[in-house]
């Protein structure tokens, strides 16, 4: 089993962006549904958006227009464009990968094969 290693995040003012990735090794996942999750203090982990195989994307509500998911297969990267950050979006962001056809992706699912370090976002008002 490989590895995800996220970097890109930081702080931010409210309005400002920021463009998280995630580096995969050890092994490849273009195949594979990815994306991206987050965990605030004292919250469950949420799901904030999804990439299946072939770039059909899926995002939860909350960062839908502001967030965008991406992913280089031939680079083995995954990218999350964040842009009009509020302070609601602070948390840790941890990118993930599961051996799941699109239909896992597009249905939101939580669980996760491998799952990254996590990177720190942080926006102040």
């Amino acid at each position: 089993q490989g590895q995800l290693m996220e970097s890109g995040g930081g702080s931010v003012q409210t309005g400002g962006s920021l463009r998280l990735s995630c580096a995969a090794s050890g092994s490849t996942y273009s195949s594979y549904c990815m994306a991206w999750f987050r965990q605030a203090p004292r919250k469950e982990r949420e799901g904030v958006a999804y990439i299946t195989s072939g770039g059909i994307t899926a995002y939860a509500d909350s960062v839908k227009g502001r967030f965008t998911i991406s992913r280089d297969n031939a680079k083995n990267t995954l990218y999350l464009q964040m842009n009009s950050l509020k302070p609601e979006d602070t948390a840790m962001y941890y990118c993930g990968a599961a051996r799941f056809g699109s239909w896992y992706c597009l249905a939101r699912r939580p669980d996760f094969d491998v799952w990254g370090q996590g990177t720190q976002v942080t926006v102040s008002s």
